[in-house]
Formats: C-alpha cells, sequence, structure tokens
C-alpha cells in the first residue's frame, strides 16, 4: 500500500512540475483543422499556379505578378484561420482544465516558434520575388520543422516529433524540386491531420 502511495504521489509530482514548466493547453483538434485548411489551401494554389490549362497536356507554371500575389493571399488567409482556430480551441481546453492559456510557458513557447519561423518566412518571400519559386516550398517546410522542435522545450514532447518529420519532408522536397506542392500539402496538411487525431485521441483534447 505504500508502494502504491508512493508511485502515485511521484506521478502527481511529475504531472505538476510539467505543467509548471511547458505550455500543456494545445489542442489536438486544432491540428485537424490546420491540416484541413492547408490541404484546401494547397488545392487553391494548384488551381491558380495551372489556371485554365488542359489537364491532359504538360502543364506548365504560371508565376505572374498576380499569381504570387493570389498565393501570398492564399497563404495569409490559411496561416490566420489555422491561428484564429488554434486560439480558440487552445481557450476551450485550458478552461476546461482549469488552466490559464497566456502564462511564462506559452511566452516562452511562441518566442522559441516565431523567431525560426519568421525568419524562414522573410527569406522564402525574398526568394519568392526573385523567382526562386521552387525552393520556397522546402523552405517553408524545414524552417517549420525547426521552429517545431525549437518550441518543444515548452509544450508537448509530441511537437518536437513532428517537426523532425517536417524537416525530413522539406529535405526531400529539396530533392524532387518539382513536387513541392504534394510535399507541402503532405507536411502542412495530411501530418497536421494525422498528428492532430492522435494527439485528440491520446489527451482527449
Amino acid at each position: 500500500m505504500n508502494n502504491e502511495t508512493y508511485i502515485e504521489d511521484l506521478k502527481m509530482i511529475r504531472e505538476m512540475m510539467n505543467r509548471s514548466s511547458r505550455f500543456i493547453s494545445l489542442s489536438g483538434l486544432s491540428g485537424v483543422f490546420a491540416g484541413s485548411f492547408a490541404l484546401i489551401g494547397a488545392y487553391l494554389a494548384y488551381l491558380t499556379v495551372y489556371a485554365n490549362q488542359d489537364y491532359l497536356q504538360y502543364r506548365k507554371a504560371v508565376l505572374t505578378t498576380e499569381t504570387i500575389t493570389t498565393l501570398l493571399l492564399i497563404a495569409v488567409v490559411t496561416l490566420l484561420l489555422s491561428i484564429a482556430m488554434g486560439i480558440f480551441l487552445s481557450k476551450r481546453k485550458a478552461r476546461k482544465d482549469k488552466e490559464k492559456v497566456w502564462n511564462l510557458q506559452a511566452k516562452r513557447m511562441l518566442i522559441n516558434l516565431f523567431i525560426p519561423l519568421i525568419t524562414g518566412g522573410f527569406l522564402s518571400l525574398i526568394l519568392l520575388f526573385k523567382g526562386y519559386i521552387g525552393i520556397v516550398a522546402p523552405l517553408t517546410l524545414i524552417f517549420y520543422g525547426l521552429a517545431l522542435v525549437n518550441a518543444s522545450k515548452y509544450t508537448l514532447t509530441e511537437i518536437r516529433s513532428l517537426g523532425i518529420v517536417e524537416i525530413i519532408l522539406g529535405l526531400l522536397a529539396a530533392q524532387f524540386i518539382g513536387y513541392g506542392l504534394i510535399f507541402w500539402a503532405l507536411g502542412f496538411g495530411v501530418l497536421h491531420i494525422i498528428y492532430g487525431i492522435a494527439m485528440h485521441l491520446k489527451y482527449r483534447s
């Protein structure tokens, strides 16, 4: 009986330490929504790039200034929808768990997330406007993966694994430049949905 009590006490202490050092209000469902938005965005980007082309013939990317502007608009809307849904679901989970959604751990997580993310975003924009569109998808995947790995110190440990897979996908996308949009859809769409479902089932979030 004493051993069982001792083990339970250790589990409780470990849980309290985890709550005090990590942001654990991330909702698995936010990953599902983010992945779904990304897949829709990838489809719209595909239609934009290959607009009005015969599907039975060789397809050439059409990259006018208007096309690039539309792609950026799709990316921004997709990002904003994902962030908004993530905030909403994280707040709901925090209320359910009686936790504060905006605490020191959340601030540390966001700082560590956004430094690589913003760096990669600006670098991708610079290369995009210089005409190096083929490298944009690999770069966004790699920097997003680095951002997740960097932020994983202050949130759920599964985020680190997701980040590593995103980096690997980015490297593969760099090897197969012509298939960047497919890798982008896999990384930001399919992987997020799989991760979100797994986290929802594990943490019931």
